[in-house]
């Protein structure tokens, strides 16, 4: 037996205590306090390179649009629309909790520009708009997009939403958020853009992309991020560098910050491959990690309790609140699993703690309602800094033309008449949509 241990080479035993400690973690329960589930993949191969609580099932938030998106590209691909295809606001998608757009109810949009909205600003009601114009209802959409996430082999996903609004029923994991990422990739390379549009610009309201690293990480291209309280924020992240391309996917961090910063980490390693990584567990591809069979954790009380500062939660919801803002959390950037074994660590290339640059200024792609614009109409759109689209909706479904067309045609909207006695008329009422019922008020997906 001796003889026998002697014979074997040092790596044979390190390999062993790798192997043995991720076990360990992948037996350990996941903690509520403090958990996060990291995946890294390779977009190409799938291989996976770094797996922590994977395969934990977990509630999506907004990263629940890429879904939408896919199912909306697929329809596409199928020939069922295109993206010129008119779409209307129902009082369902009205109805949505924010983030929004929060257009009238019979406002039309088009597949193209709804993407976009729903991408950029993570518009709960254009997700809505989509499902609805693509699988007739929102429960049929969702039904839908079970199954074909099923097909793709996100065996743990379940939904019954296309926005990740809170919902018991709405589960993914990280493992299943990178294989549709994987999927959107090489299923959809001509559509790229829309996961990685810079801004858009409606109006004079420009948005940012929620996602931080998009021209903050040398690389980044993708794709989304998400935010209940249940789930923590979330994000799935890409970038291409030397034509290799990397998926990241983080779950549950604690704060904006600190998933930006866990997301750009787990890139930089997966780039920077230490000499030492062969040592390493061999995870194999992403969909051959095996399930848990676990409850979600429900992060609540954490992320949204009355220990949480504030401006914190405020930060999370507001729509002019910069996304990658530190909410008054001193773990930011830091890392929160403390389930990772010592050995692991060393074993992997060191990565700096400063991976992410100061936001520069980006040029928005326009986005407005109604049919499909030319580039010179477009153009028009976006050299009115004065623009404001009228919020009124019209009394006639044959309404003429939209605030967009009259003010391309130099009909600024929004003034004020004047009558004959030189008095000054009062605005039109302003449309007030209905608010939506929720089951939790804490609800944005950015």
């Amino acid at each position: 037996m001796n003889g026998m241990f002697r014979r074997r080479p040092l790596g044979f035993f390190l390999t062993a205590l790798t192997l043995g400690a991720a076990a360990l973690v992948t037996l350990l329960p996941i903690r509520a306090a403090g958990a996060m589930a990291l995946i890294l993949v390779d977009a190409d191969s799938g291989k996976v390179l770094r797996s922590d609580n994977s395969t934990y099932p977990w509630y999506p938030a907004s990263t629940t649009k890429l879904m939408t998106l896919y199912m909306t590209l697929s329809a596409i691909r199928d020939q069922r629309i295109t993206p010129d295809t008119l779409f209307t606001v129902s009082a369902n998608a009205n109805g949505q909790s924010p983030t929004k757009m929060g257009f009238p109810i019979g406002t039309q949009v088009t597949v193209d520009n709804a993407v976009k909205m729903m991408m950029v600003k993570s518009a709960n009601d254009m997700a809505v708009v989509l499902a609805e114009g693509v699988g007739g209802s929102v429960e049929a959409f969702a039904a839908q997009m079970t199954e074909t996430a099923h097909r793709l082999g996100m065996t743990e996903s379940n939904f019954v939403n296309p926005n990740g609004l809170p919902d018991d029923g709405q589960i993914v994991s990280a493992r299943d958020l990178a294989i549709l990422a994987r999927a959107l990739i090489r299923e959809f390379p001509q559509y790229n853009s829309y996961w990685h549009v810079p801004a858009i610009k409606y109006g004079r309201r420009v948005v940012r992309n929620y996602n931080p690293l998009l021209g903050r990480y040398a690389g980044a291209d993708g794709m989304k991020t998400g935010f209940i309280c249940s789930s923590g924020f979330n994000l799935v992240a890409t970038a291409t560098r030397d034509n290799r391309q990397l998926i990241a996917v983080v779950l549950g961090a604690p704060t904006s910050a600190a998933r930006a910063q866990k997301a750009a980490e787990l890139l930089e390693s997966g780039f920077a491959r230490s000499p030492l990584a062969w040592l390493l567990p061999a995870f194999g591809n992403v969909n051959a990690l095996t399930p848990i069979e676990a409850a979600p954790p429900d992060l609540k009380d954490d992320m949204c309790g009355p220990h949480r500062k504030r401006h914190a939660l405020e930060a999370a919801m507001s729509d002019s609140a910069d996304p990658d803002a530190d909410e008054g959390s001193d773990s930011a950037g830091a890392d929160t699993n403390s389930q990772k074994p010592n050995l692991i660590t060393a074993l992997r290339a060191p990565v700096p703690k400063n991976l992410l640059s100061e936001p520069g200024p980006v040029t928005p792609v326009v986005v407005y309602t109604g049919p499909t614009r030319t580039a010179e109409q477009i153009a028009a759109l976006a050299a009115l800094p004065d623009y404001e689209p009228s919020k009124t909706k019209s009394k006639h479904k044959g309404a003429a033309k939209t605030a967009e067309a009259k003010q391309i045609e130099g009909k600024p909207e929004g003034k004020k008449e004047t009558k004959k006695d030189g008095s000054k008329a009062k605005p039109a009422q302003q449309h007030k949509p209905p608010s939506g019922k929720t089951t939790d008020r804490t609800t944005t997906a950015q």
